[in-house]
């Protein structure tokens, strides 16, 4: 009984943080949807990709149910699942996303909690592995990676939130004003300490 109700909590939460990670491109340009934002080169349209390569290789390869998307060998991982070449499009890399849900629920949904998985790019002892510590795996992942499309998408344009029915108007007054209230108390801090 509490197996299922922690996966369902789980998956409800791999879900709502998908929703969220695709969001962050809703009405960007094909520039600002792929151009790098960090000195590192991320972007939003790459951590997509990521995210899809991610859940499709731990709900794939890991439970012996391989993606039917083509992926390169992990072994060959040269970091291309980490922007989108000239040739890929949004909705390519979308589809892809969405493709690889249907394939990952699938696999949630297919097994129990406790069901054996084997994860041969995590060091000794950790590749076996089960389910349950996949989903928490991936969730924290995709987390991970909607909460930097979040900070990206608010450097392009100042969006910010989970969802866009909890988005407001930007207040740039008050933004302005919040913001120079916490430089202030940076600076004072500093000032304290010399």
């Amino acid at each position: 009984m509490i197996d299922d109700f922690a996966k369902d909590i789980l998956h409800g939460r791999l879900r709502r943080d998908r929703q969220a990670l695709l969001w962050k491109l809703d009405g960007l340009s094909e520039y600002d949807a792929r151009r790098p934002l960090t000195a590192t080169g991320t972007n939003l349209l790459g951590l997509v990709k990521h995210v899809a390569s991610v859940e499709a290789r731990y709900f794939g390869e890991v439970f012996d149910r391989p993606s039917p998307e083509p992926l390169p060998r992990w072994q060959d991982h040269d970091g291309s699942d980490l922007w989108a070449a000239e040739d890929e499009t949004r909705d390519q890399i979308v589809g892809f996303y969405r493709r690889t849900w249907e394939h990952a629920d699938a696999t949630i949904d297919g097994l129990p909690l406790d069901a054996r998985g084997h994860v041969p790019w995590w060091p000794e002892p950790a590749p076996n592995t089960n389910l349950f510590a996949v989903m928490i795996h991936v969730l924290g992942e995709t987390n991970r990676h909607a909460g930097h499309a979040d900070i990206l998408r608010e450097g392009v344009d100042g969006r910010t939130g989970m969802r866009p029915e909890h988005e407001q108007q930007i207040d740039q007054e008050a933004r302005a004003a919040y913001r120079a209230k916490v430089e202030q108390a940076a600076r004072a801090a500093v000032a304290l300490k010399a």
